[in-house]
């Protein structure tokens, strides 16, 4: 279960080792990006394992070749201004808080006039003098060098604080030595792909061997990722990416039109969602569903035939630049490596002039010439190869089919590996609205991870705050030793539990199935009792027990079974509203509810659009209620702070735009903790419906009664 990625998935070498999983031939992948005659460093290889694994693949690295001929690559930890100037302050001997108390003021007061007292204008011209000079070495997150003799004949060593062998050069200078590197990262999409194919397999008995398996033309698949229901699937997930898609394809659908190769636009959606080409994602869009354009040049026709003309894959910089300016590839390969900031032996602005003098002479203007390089430009920074998007694609297509054909598997594996875009709430209502049942956390049904099965999906112990590992994996210990837990009394003999573990697990539910006809309030009373029984045994102990202290033993159930004497009242069962609040304390999130219905009272008798009802309210001013997911500020070409927000209501998601007059007046309202009211207008572009939001206001909670504040019958505050 890897993703060989990068510039080797267009290596049908790489393909046939089993290093990548994505055919170069069939794919039409660039395997110059990979090698070329003129490359004179070695390329790297990167391959992705399940985040949980990535350690075991380097011990065995290590294992099989040694700390002789293998060592990790090394990171070099520059200064940094604040940096600089604690590590002066410190040789001056200046204490911890008055070096934290004047970075501070710096950062509060940047750019005005501030007088400090001796020693501290010393000590800020020397830190200004050391900033970004060397500091210490630390571990790059996966790279690894292999030799076939010895390392230290090449590189010098040192042994790293986590006692592997590292060298004392970073990536690009294993470059510029000839070394190669290989790349063994970690994926939290693998993991959740590999463990919802174990769970799967347990529980159909289907068995999908993930090397093999090839789902790009299911039909279902295929589906779900045109309608951008991909909320939880590798690197398709964020709210950009699904409008993106849903755009793509939404209008198609409507139009009934042949839809274009689904894996292809994914390869294509995977490498062009980057903040750099979002002046092109429209266009090119556009240019998907049929629009007629023109191209700047006959050459790009057929150069970016497969992009409708618009660059996408960073390969297309040197395949333009040698059918255009007459680059060798390896000068065009060079050029792309400047605008990724992987090389520096040439400028930038002299591949400019020999892009323009190359263009200029095959007969091009220079407006297309100035069109053509602003393209190029897009490229500048982050940015994707095809071969890497394809292999992204390939994973993103396996959660896709997992999560269309095994919902509940899937989304329990995702919540289980704690990755992706969304927090644990946004996922689980994302399973509520595909149709599942979430159950709560069980004794008896739990695991420590989140279990799927069939239409269900239950609440795993990782998800109880404060419940420690040790607790849980006794539990879980003693229930597959001996069997579920027969009662409440069978749990507390048999796991022994500390006393605020046990109340933790009463009141987040756990225990309720074993509770018989006792409520939860009983069921801690009786943990007192217990706590009771342990005092008076250690009072004891060292004596010899008479039959009564025998029968307050904690060994025998009948300490917790209640007496027609005992002096326990049995209260009566929490009500509603603390049980939510437990929930909120406990799980992080209310699980019986949406948490927009504690405040239905507040919104009795306003009118508003319901998040699945947008579609028929195109062009209207609207009000909306939603609960806040996740969030993204970015800046306007002009430098303007401006966010887009996805909320939810009962009925589905939302993206809402905050243009700069909007964020600057409500950003600070926005939270996710609380429910909005927002008003603006409804657009839609492409099929794919979005709110543009003009204002925004938020609610109060008005769902509390006097029960929430009174004293139950045990005398406990609720």
């Amino acid at each position: 279960r890897t993703c060989g990625r990068g510039s080797a998935a267009a290596s049908i070498v790489s393909y046939c080792l089993g290093i990548t999983h994505v055919d170069p031939i069939r794919h039409n992948l660039f395997f110059e990006r990979f090698l070329n005659p003129g490359r004179h460093d070695p390329p790297d290889i990167d391959i992705d394992f399940p985040w949980d694994e990535r350690d075991r693949i380097l011990d065995f690295v290590f294992a099989r070749y040694g700390a002789v001929r293998a060592a990790m690559v090394a990171n070099h930890n520059s200064l940094a201004f604040r940096a600089a100037i604690r590590e002066v302050a410190k040789v001056y001997g200046m204490p911890p808080e008055e070096i934290g108390r004047v970075s501070g003021r710096l950062e509060r007061w940047a750019g005005e006039n501030i007088s400090f007292p001796d020693p501290w204008p010393q000590i800020l011209r020397l830190a200004a003098r050391v900033e970004g000079h060397f500091r210490h070495l630390a571990l790059h997150c996966g790279g690894v060098v292999i030799v076939p003799d010895e390392i230290r004949r090449y590189v010098p060593v040192e042994v790293a604080a986590k006692g592997v062998p590292v060298i004392q050069w970073e990536k690009d200078q294993c470059e510029e030595a000839g070394l190669v590197k290989i790349d063994l990262l970690g994926n939290r999409s693998l993991a959740v792909i590999r463990d919802a194919i174990d769970a799967i397999a347990r529980n159909t008995g289907t068995t999908l061997d993930y090397a093999t398996w090839d789902p790009l033309s299911d039909a279902n698949t295929q589906a779900l990722i045109r309608c951008g229901d991909t909320m939880g699937c590798f690197y398709v997930e964020s709210p950009a990416t699904r409008l993106l898609l849903t755009k793509l394809w939404k209008r198609m659908a409507e139009e009934r039109r042949a839809a274009a190769d689904v894996f292809e636009y994914l390869v294509i959606v995977s490498s062009i969602i980057r903040p750099a080409a979002n002046r092109f994602i429209r266009e090119f869009v556009r240019r998907a569903h049929g629009s007629a354009h023109r191209s700047l040049h006959p050459v790009l026709e057929s150069v970016l035939a497969e992009t409708h003309g618009i660059m996408v894959y960073q390969e297309q910089v040197t395949k333009v630049a040698v059918e255009l300016a007459g680059f060798s590839i390896e000068d065009g390969d060079q050029l792309r490596k400047v605008l990724t900031k992987k090389h520096k032996q040439r400028q930038l602005r002299d591949y400019r002039h020999q892009f323009y003098q190359g263009a200029s002479v095959r007969g091009m203007a220079r407006p297309a010439i100035d069109a053509i390089w602003d393209m190029m430009m897009s490229f500048s920074g982050y940015s994707f190869c095809k071969p890497h998007s394809a292999s992204y694609a390939q994973v993103s297509f396996k959660s896709a089919y997992l999560r269309a054909h095994y919902p509940a598997e899937f989304m329990a594996a995702v919540i289980s590996n704690q990755g992706g875009f969304y927090s644990t709430y946004a996922y689980l209502s994302e399973a509520r609205r595909m149709g599942l049942t979430i159950l709560p956390p069980d004794i008896n049904a739990s695991d420590w991870t989140y279990i799927g099965k069939g239409r269900t999906i239950r609440l795993g112990l990782m998800q109880l705050k404060h419940l420690a590992r040790a607790v849980a994996d006794r539990i879980l210990a003693k229930r597959e030793a001996r069997g579920p837990f027969r009662s409440f009394q069978d749990f507390v003999a048999r796991v022994n539990p500390e006393p605020a573990q046990a109340q933790l697990l009463i009141k987040a539910g756990c225990c309720d199935s074993i509770a018989g006809e006792l409520t939860r309030p009983a069921l801690i009373w009786r943990l007192h009792a217990w706590q009771r029984v342990r005092g008076a045994r250690r009072e004891a102990r060292g004596k010899s027990l008479s039959a009564d202290q025998a029968a307050l033993s904690p060994d025998s159930s009948s300490c917790l079974v209640p007496r027609a004497s005992s002096p326990f009242p049995v209260p009566d069962e929490y009500p509603e509203e603390c049980r939510l609040q437990h929930e909120i304390e406990i799980l992080g999130f209310p699980l019986s509810r949406h948490p927009l219905e504690l405040f239905r009272r507040s919104l009795e008798g306003l009118d508003h659009v319901r998040a699945r009802d947008m579609d028929r309210h195109v062009g209207q001013k609207v009000t909306m209620v939603g609960w806040l997911i996740t969030e993204k500020v970015v800046q306007t070409k002009d430098g303007q702070p401006m966010e887009f927000v996805s909320f939810e209501d009962t009925t589905g998601l939302y993206d809402a735009t905050f243009f700069p007059d909007a964020y600057r007046r409500y950003g600070y309202l926005l939270s996710a903790s609380r429910p909005h009211v927002l008003e603006g207008l409804i657009e839609e572009e492409f099929g794919a419906v979005t709110l543009t939001v003009q204002k925004v206001r938020v609610l109060r909670m008005m769902f509390c009664s006097e029960t929430i504040t009174r004293q139950d019958t045990s005398g406990h505050g609720l």
